[in-house]
């Protein structure tokens, strides 16, 4: 068995696994990045966050087209072309793909291909296409994401039924599409069937789609998807699933009664669960907790002081650009550097419209029994939501009423994941109501909305009539 050496072993090669090692080759160390898959990147750049994305800009120009009618232009009705639209889908995955195998050559990263498997607290065993290897380490770095969850019930063996990695591949558009689950990924990729030609229905099992999001971003999009999507049914569980001549016949339970319908295929999207099973953890003295994600510090420490793990499988929220943060993290940590994790996270859902929000949530304040003030700034008064057909959308801030001090963002609306930057800038600087009312904002443009937000908190909104106290 060949033996290898790194100062540091990252396991996985996703946005925080590369982050990680990329930023400790910078910082002087030496690195070897292990990768189970054919081709680093890891779910992000192959079955998730890029390829996804890349549908939903196509799903997006179905939609703006058959909406121009309204403005007085027409089009003919799209003709897709599925083999080509995976080609361009997958150059773009290519395209990253060579960029990372470059970055690693360029920065003196060894990738590896394999399996990593803890033997012990310093080595790992890695099983790869070419036969098994050990690698030692000075500390390790874990990175190794996570996967589609599924319950009883909801797995069936069948390639009629579909998980995000499998939908991605789009092999077909089917007739009827069941979509098992209102959270971001189901609607993600619900919108994308739905305008490719499917008649989607989404079954969620509680009251409201995207759970967790405050009702009022959440709205407007119910709102939208509901003209799109065939049906969308609220506080609905899936009993049992089989096969059938052309199907999958599913069973429904609401209101205490049960219905069976057929759906030509069905997409399960009911969250994700981390990678930490199967990898030697337990000859470590890393701890994991009920739901399978490791332990961390401020540091991404576990309890075994030469591992470290960041990402998915170090806890929620599972969010790419969050991994990647925590991957610079570890490794100025491992360089001695003073780093911690404490940024502000920001979540967005790529729907049409978009949802997008950072810091303190409305729900989460009342929650807590914590005192805010919620100002909101309707894009009905938005002269550049009106020029683009979209002014359903809302930008609010979530305010200290004592310190006046930005304590979350919320935007739903066409590119709110673009304009949650600025909220994300705003908390993670303590800035004020009155910083962002003060900062001149481009007119006309979508920004304007969120410095219209804080104006409606001071009383002094142009755009909106606020009455007078």
């Amino acid at each position: 068995m060949a033996e290898q050496r790194a100062d540091v072993l990252v396991i996985g090669s996703g946005p925080g696994g590369y982050t990680a090692a990329f930023r400790a080759a910078d910082l002087g160390m030496g690195v070897a990045l292990v990768e189970a898959d054919e081709k680093p990147g890891g779910v992000c750049l192959h079955r998730g966050c890029i390829p996804s994305k890349a549908l939903l800009h196509a799903a997006k120009l179905i939609a703006e087209a058959r909406e121009a009618k309204a403005w007085g232009l027409s089009f003919q009705k799209p003709g897709i072309d599925l083999d080509a639209l995976r080609g361009w889908k997958d150059g773009i995955v290519s395209r990253h793909v060579g960029g990372l195998v470059d970055l690693c050559r360029r920065r003196g990263v060894t990738l590896i291909r394999g399996r990593a498997v803890f033997e012990d607290s310093g080595s790992v065993r890695v099983e790869g296409p070419e036969g098994g290897s050990r690698v030692t380490f000075g500390h390790a770095i874990l990175a190794t994401g996570s996967h589609p969850a599924t319950f009883p019930g909801l797995d069936l063996q069948s390639p009629r039924v579909m998980d995000s990695t499998s939908a991605l591949k789009l092999e077909a558009v089917p007739k009827s599409l069941l979509v098992v689950g209102g959270g971001y990924i189901g609607l993600e990729l619900g919108t994308v069937y739905a305008e490719l030609g499917s008649r989607v229905t989404v079954v969620e099992l509680t009251d409201g789609l995207l759970p967790g999001a405050d009702r009022d971003l959440v709205r407007p999009l119910s709102a939208r998807v509901e003209k799109v999507f065939e049906a969308v049914r609220l506080n609905t569980k899936v009993g049992g699933m089989r096969e059938v001549d052309g199907g999958v016949a599913v069973r429904l339970e609401a209101e205490g009664k049960q219905v069976e319908e057929t759906f030509e295929r069905v997409l399960v999207s009911v969250g994700r669960r981390p990678n930490s099973a199967g990898i030697g953890l337990e000859r470590t003295k890393a701890e994991m907790d009920r739901k399978g994600f490791v332990g961390v510090d401020a540091q991404q420490r576990t309890r075994d002081e030469r591992i470290l793990a960041i990402g998915d499988v170090a806890g929620e929220p599972m969010l790419a650009h969050k991994a990647m943060h925590e991957g610079k993290v570890a490794a100025e940590v491992l360089a001695g550097e003073p780093a911690a994790f404490d940024g502000v996270v920001p979540a967005v859902v790529f729907t049409d419209p978009e949802i997008a929000w950072c810091g303190l949530t409305e729900t989460e304040a009342r929650r807590k029994g914590i005192e805010v003030k919620v100002a909101r700034f309707p894009w009905a008064a938005s002269g550049r939501a009106s020029t683009l057909g979209r002014n359903e959308g809302v930008t609010k801030l979530v305010i200290d009423p004592k310190t006046e001090r930005v304590l979350g963002v919320g935007v739903v609306g066409a590119g709110a994941g673009e304009l949650i930057a600025e909220g994300v800038l705003a908390v993670e600087m303590g800035a004020v109501a009155r910083d962002l009312a003060l900062s001149i904002h481009p007119h006309p443009t979508l920004s304007e909305t969120i410095g219209g937000a804080a104006e409606v908190f001071l009383g002094t909104a142009t755009d909106l009539y606020l009455k007078r106290k």
